[in-house]
């Protein structure tokens, strides 16, 4: 393998097949700040806002901040910021340098640079890709107080560790200084991911003004409650694990090493509610879908996407399917994803313009994309924080339509019995979830017992009066799989009984 890295002194000198940036770097200034630097926001973001700068709308550079890791910013920073994005399915492999990512910052080692960037006038948008976890939720979705991370920094305004606290202690430093609030643009995979991310912030707010002032007065607070946008979006593109062999064979075509390319998938997507008084680029120029209402996109995107790929994900793991596409092709599989759609669809808003017969059609064509070789261990990371909006909201909607989430509940089943295999049919650390510890401290109790004790710390169906008849239907998914494993289980659909 050659040593020399991929940079600015060697992008130019690539291969004519390869995309490179067709803007000079140089020119660029800061406009984005971005938390969560992973795969996810340089296969999707990035490539969006590096389309934006070869327009010339060169006020929009992204600065990539990790708020745990340094890797992304040790591979990236010697390459100046730049990647390899390899876009992927059964024609072939084309690849793009992308350029839109400046510098790179690790908030824990300098949380002081951080707020910095953040409250440089020049930041008009603060953009997240930190997955569902990290927006520290209690089962109910208020924000966990009693997060260690949290208490850190309601003491330690300065050197945050959260989200919440960076986005909170640059907003007040912003507000003192008379800069105009950026817009907060969150890009999880969160319900109203906007008013989520708003509400949790005005709650950490208020926490802060309660220890700052014994007046009762919450400035701070009413400042993001009122002032600041959180406009939602829904976000759309597969993109799996780089792996050692796809590092070598980019480096043979680059000619040069690049320490961390991202693989993904030709198809992307990006609804974003229109509201950002700072100013924003032109993203509708590159095929971003500017509306008033994400919801019905989101809902679409999370009920039939994602709760389609958990299901893969788990019933894949269960019965040897390493990848999408192998788990896919599985006729069983392939027949319970068409049946889990049928039930969802009728969920999502009916005055919507919604086309979900092309939308499946085009999942299916995507899930069935070989090369990109998307591993199902990945998809079934986190499970008990993306159920609820992949799965448990379809469930309940289900059954107060008068239906029976059948399907719905066998994947909340499949998850339960997949984290129960780790260390016996699968490996012990194959994925994790946040809840490991406390599910494996439940030990043994009778089915039903045990699936409303997970119900209890996941939070699933908290409150509503669904709640029961979802855990009698995934007590009895989860005897089939003890008893006769997937295949038993997606036999017994159709049949049924609460348990």
């Amino acid at each position: 393998m050659t040593t020399r890295r991929l940079c600015n002194d060697t992008v130019r000198s690539l291969p004519a097949s390869v995309a490179i940036p067709a803007y000079d770097r140089a020119a660029v200034a800061p406009g984005i700040v971005h938390l969560g630097v992973g795969a996810f926001h340089r296969a999707h973001q990035a490539a969006y806002v590096d389309d934006c700068l070869a327009a010339g709308e060169t006020g929009w550079g992204i600065i990539g901040v990790s708020l745990r890791s340094p890797d992304t910013r040790d591979a990236l920073t010697p390459q100046d910021g730049l990647y390899t994005l390899a876009v992927r399915d059964s024609g072939g492999e084309q690849l793009q340098i992308i350029g839109s990512i400046q510098s790179m910052l690790v908030a824990p080692e300098d949380p002081g640079a951080v707020l910095a960037v953040l409250t440089d006038p020049r930041t008009r948008i603060v953009t997240l890709t930190i997955t569902e976890k990290a927006y520290l939720r209690t089962a109910d979705g208020s924000l966990d107080e009693k997060h260690p991370d949290i208490v850190h920094d309601l003491g330690n305004a300065g050197s945050p560790k959260t989200a919440h606290g960076f986005l909170a202690e640059s907003l007040a430093r912003r507000r003192a200084a008379g800069t105009p609030p950026f817009t907060v643009l969150c890009c999880d995979n969160l319900p109203a991911n906007g008013a989520t991310l708003h509400r949790l912030l005005v709650a950490f707010a208020k926490l802060r003004d309660a220890r700052a002032s014994a007046s009762g007065n919450a400035p701070l607070a009413n400042h993001i409650a009122d002032q600041v946008a959180f406009p939602s979006s829904m976000v759309d593109r597969i993109v799996p694990a780089t792996t050692d062999a796809d590092r070598a064979r980019i480096a043979a075509e680059l000619g040069v090493e690049d320490a961390w390319p991202v693989m993904t998938e030709p198809f992307r997507q990006w609804v974003i509610e229109d509201h950002f008084p700072a100013g924003r680029p032109a993203w509708e120029k590159f095929g971003v879908t500017m509306v008033e209402d994400v919801r019905p996109f989101e809902d679409m995107k999370l009920r039939l996407l994602n709760g389609a790929h958990s299901g893969i994900a788990y019933l894949g793991l269960l019965s040897g399917h390493a990848t999408v596409d192998r788990a896919f092709a599985d006729p069983a599989i392939r027949e319970f994803v068409d049946r889990l759609w049928a039930e969802a669809i009728p969920t999502l808003p009916r005055d919507a313009g919604l086309d979900t017969s092309a939308y499946t059609a085009e999942l299916a064509e995507r899930f069935s994309n070989a090369a990109l070789a998307h591993r199902t261990a990945q998809i079934a990371n986190d499970g008990s924080q993306k159920l609820p909006q992949r799965i448990v909201a379809s469930a309940i909607e289900r059954i107060q339509a008068g239906l029976v989430p059948e399907h719905l509940t066998l994947v909340i089943a499949a998850w339960i019995a997949a984290c129960e295999a780790r260390g016996k049919d699968l490996p012990e650390a194959h994925f994790t979830d946040p809840l490991d510890a406390a599910m494996a401290a439940l030990g043994e109790r009778r089915t039903l017992e045990r699936v409303a004790a997970v119900f209890d710390l996941a939070g699933f169906a908290s409150g509503k009066p669904e709640r029961q008849p979802l855990i009698e239907l995934v007590a009895a998914h989860r005897v089939h799989i003890r008893q006769g494993g997937v295949a038993l289980a997606l036999s017994a659909l159709g049949k049924t009984r609460r348990a």
